[in-house]
């Protein structure tokens, strides 16, 4: 992939919507192009963080280990940023990911993301929409299966 078709996939991540052309090829240049084929993991749960990973092409599994099982919980699609999370909270990975298709991602180090939000109060507020959207969905699921449980 070129950088200019890398671009023009960063330019439809919501996260980068508000960044002028000239950053979002600062951002290609500075991160890394690696492809996944189904069933490779791109992270594990319980690892250091130290890159987030933006999603050009394909899909993934999001799974968390539970009960010493692993569950998907969610689908990570084309155009999404995932990985953040260890990167802004310097915790483990809390989940793991694994390519369900053939992926083309873009890799950003820690220090490259930290930057870029220092530099761009926008994609800063955008990350924090965008985890707190997760939060809420994670805190809906959790309270859906409770009350599944007392049900029962």
């Amino acid at each position: 992939m070129s950088l200019d078709l890398e671009v023009d996939a960063l330019r439809k991540v919501p996260l980068f919507r508000g960044i002028d052309e000239t950053k979002l090829r600062l951002l290609a240049f500075i991160s890394d192009r690696i492809g996944f084929q189904p069933g490779e993991h791109l992270c594990e749960q319980g690892e250091e963080g130290d890159t987030a990973f933006i999603i050009l092409k394909g899909e993934a599994d999001v799974q968390v280990r539970s009960n010493g099982q692993d569950q998907t919980v969610a689908i990570a699609r084309q155009h999404s940023i995932v990985g953040e999370i260890a990167i802004l909270c310097d915790v483990p990975r809390t989940a793991t990911l694994v390519a369900r298709t053939d992926m083309d991602v873009l890799s950003v180090s820690k220090d490259d993301f930290l930057k870029l939000l220092k530099e761009f109060p926008d994609m800063s507020l955008e990350v924090m929409r965008t985890l707190a959207q997760r939060l809420e969905r994670t805190t809906r699921d959790l309270a859906a299966a409770r009350s599944g449980e007392a049900a029962a």
